[in-house]
């Protein structure tokens, strides 16, 4: 038996975590130098959030250090599971690298044990989709090597593209490489990321206009997406619902999903790509990360 592992940057619901036996291990923000931690995402105030951001609020945030994944991980090693671990991209946090240290240390006391883990290439559903897809794989009482190795073939078709509306907080915290050109707000231009086959976050183009930028992030859909009407397509967002809900129907129109599943950013990765983030993640084809 094994349980299921991931951090607060995947995004998903407390009470869906709650409800499916997932441990999150929450990660760290600081406002005015004081830490917060997101544990119960229901009861988070997203909306305030991102609006003090937008009037000037910038919160800060470290990785998550190997003694606190040791502090998650032992109990269950404990009572006699497996894990696996399920992270944020190590191609934008060096959380990941602490998981893999907590590994090697718990290894050793608890070497009976399994320690699986999935470096996701991704984060907010980008990252929370497979955990999604680990849960089905437990759910059918698939073997935990057959769901870490599935799950780390799979990230390969994770396609991740977003819009913001303010470059400045993903320069400011290092998180953008391979930006094409500076985006003047004076012509109105909207940049259009993605995430890369090795989980950094790159600028592919910039398109005029909020809506413009909308119907692109639809249309990779479109173009990309594997089989939609067995997936769960996601959306999240940065205190901009109704640009969320327009997405949606877009995505609607010509090749429905069998689910989308919406959340707003929890506030660590909200806080490095900033208010007014729009981003959609869905299974694509073979190579789909190489896309524009």
């Amino acid at each position: 038996m094994y349980k299921i592992v991931t951090d607060s940057a995947a995004n998903l619901e407390s009470s869906f975590a709650r409800k499916n036996d997932i441990t999150v291990v929450p990660m760290t923000f600081f406002i005015d130098n004081t830490p917060n931690e997101c544990t119960d995402t229901e009861s988070f105030d997203h909306e305030e959030y991102y609006q003090r951001m937008r009037e000037g609020l910038r919160p800060t945030t470290s990785l998550v250090a190997p003694q606190k994944y040791i502090d998650y991980f032992e109990p269950i090693l404990k009572d006699g599971f497996d894990i696996l671990h399920i992270g944020m991209s190590s191609g934008i946090s060096g959380s990941f690298a602490s998981a893999e240290a907590a590994k090697v240390h718990l290894g050793i006391k608890y070497p009976e044990r399994k320690i699986r883990l999935v470096d996701t290439l991704g984060a907010s559903l980008g990252e929370g989709l497979l955990v999604l897809k680990a849960v089905e794989y437990r759910e059918k009482s698939l073997s935990i090597d057959f769901a870490a190795d599935t799950l780390d073939a799979l990230k390969a078709n994770m396609y991740q593209i977003f819009t913001v509306d303010d470059l400045q907080f993903l320069r400011s915290t290092g998180r953008l490489s391979a930006m094409k050109a500076i985006m003047g707000t004076v012509l109105n231009m909207k940049p259009i990321l993605k995430g890369d086959r090795n989980g950094r976050i790159i600028c592919t183009s910039s398109v005029r206009g909020r809506l413009k930028a909308l119907k692109t992030l639809a249309d990779s859909y479109d173009r990309l997406a594997l089989l939609p009407e067995a997936q769960t397509v996601g959306i999240a967002h940065a205190g901009c619902r109704k640009d969320a809900e327009t997405l949606k129907s877009f995505i609607m129109k010509k090749r429905p999903p069998a689910n989308i599943l919406t959340v707003c950013y929890e506030p660590v990765t909200g806080s490095h790509v900033g208010p007014g983030t729009l981003a959609l993640f869905f299974f694509g084809t073979d190579g789909v990360r190489a896309e524009g």
